[in-house]
């Protein structure tokens, strides 16, 4: 069973400039709460028990956000603004915290969870995609096909050709319906993209990944990248199986995709 989930919220944001400069971009408001408020709702409700956010030095205000606040709770009480109480519970969830003292790559942020995962199979959900429950969570399916197959499992979607050098691309081959072998993995690919299946923020992942991106070496971006430990892998004959999902995803870091996710839920909320 997966039940412990790893949010890398490290990052400075350097999409969301100049507002990133003061404010994490997981906490950049969507309708009243912090865009990383979504993603542990999503995880809570994909059966995920314990959550390692990985944070730097600057980013306390995720840390508080998830604490309680003794003084708030007392003044709604005294000011008869108790029905307001609900709105700052917090969730059911076990919540940590490590710091990555330099940003220099997904994989390095993801090395820092191995004592927090142990010999566990975990998630990995990445703060910059919100990515809506339909039938179900982007996460539960990806929880429902590992439990199967007992196999790594990455959230694939097809993206247009002009924006696959912004993503990890993937070969793959089709097993059955949205579901594929994964044959290759390739990181921002300039030109001759493997096929149009990008590699989006929801993972599932054995722990023995961490063996493989202890070694590897600065890659694009002279970072860590996650994408060169999971190839490795794949050319060890390690099984890496893709889902391509359905429900509906902002990327946050885009300023059109943030507008629109605060659009599409005040109309859902106000039944527009």
């Amino acid at each position: 069973m997966v039940k412990k989930a790893v949010i890398p919220a490290a990052g400075y944001g350097t999409r969301s400039l100049p507002i990133t400069k003061v404010l994490p971009k997981e906490m950049l408001p969507i309708c009243g709460r912090p865009a990383i408020d979504y993603l542990v709702e999503e995880a809570v409700n994909s059966g995920i028990e314990e959550i390692l956010i990985i944070v730097s030095r600057y980013k306390n205000i995720i840390m508080d956000y998830y604490d309680r606040s003794l003084e708030l709770e007392m003044f709604l009480k005294q000011k008869n603004k108790s029905h307001l109480l609900q709105t700052i519970q917090l969730p059911d969830v076990k919540i940590q915290y490590v710091r990555q003292p330099y940003a220099n790559g997904l994989g390095a942020a993801i090395s820092l969870a191995q004592t927090f995962v142990k010999d566990e199979p975990f998630a990995v959900m990445l703060p910059d995609e919100i990515i809506l429950a339909e039938k179900q969570t982007a996460l539960q399916g990806l929880i429902s096909i590992y439990e199967k197959k007992q196999s790594n499992v990455i959230a694939l979607q097809e993206m247009p050709l002009k924006e696959l050098g912004n993503y990890g691309v993937v070969d793959v081959t089709l097993n059955e319906e949205n579901l594929f072998k994964i044959n290759k993995i390739v990181e921002k690919p300039v030109s001759n993209p493997p096929s149009n299946l990008a590699v989006i923020g929801r993972y599932i992942f054995n722990p023995n990944i961490f063996d493989y991106i202890k070694d590897i070496k600065p890659g694009i971006g002279k970072e860590i990248q996650l994408t060169d430990a999971i190839q490795v892998m794949i050319e060890k004959d390690i099984s890496f199986l893709g889902n391509k999902i359905s429900n509906t995803r902002f990327d946050i870091g885009k300023e059109s995709d943030y507008i629109k996710i605060i659009n599409h839920l005040y109309s859902k909320k106000n039944g527009l």
